[in-house]
């Protein structure tokens, strides 16, 4: 049993595992947020196998998720594609960048996640991209096994 604090009048005993609660699943450095951004978090759940969002990019800012069940299959333009499992976290710098796959990597259970996005003013949160543009940048798409 986790040992309590002393009790006062004013305050009822609290145990102390708040302590010991907190772990750290991801530290970047994001960029300078502007003044007049927001930040939006969403749940995103995908039924099993299902490939997810086609290619995109959150060009108002970076984007940061938990995957709270089953394994997504993450791909970012200049990166190897990997599996997040349930209880990893992830992110993407936003910009330029393409976000290539966030698909369901089993097809025997739902993926679900939270994703954390922060927009500058004036920006879209999310901007599909096109044949062309995936097409002119295939260079910078990792290779991926035959």
């Amino acid at each position: 049993m986790p040992e309590t604090e002393p009790v006062t009048a004013a305050q009822p005993p609290r145990s102390t595992a708040w302590q010991t609660a907190l772990t750290v699943l991801q530290e970047v450095e994001p960029p300078t947020v502007t003044p007049g951004s927001h930040a939006m978090t969403v749940v995103i759940e995908y039924p099993p196998g299902d490939p997810g969002a086609p290619p995109h990019r959150h060009p108002g800012g970076p984007a940061f998720g938990y995957v709270v069940e089953g394994e997504m299959l993450f791909e970012l333009e200049g990166e190897a594609p990997r599996v997040v499992r349930a209880g990893e976290a992830f992110w993407e710098p936003g910009g330029d960048l393409i976000h290539y796959q966030d698909g369901n990597n089993r097809d025997d259970t739902k993926l679900r996640f939270t994703v954390t996005m922060l927009c500058q003013p004036d920006q879209p949160m999310l901007v599909l991209v096109d044949d062309e543009e995936l097409a002119q940048r295939k260079d910078r798409r990792v290779p991926r096994p035959a």
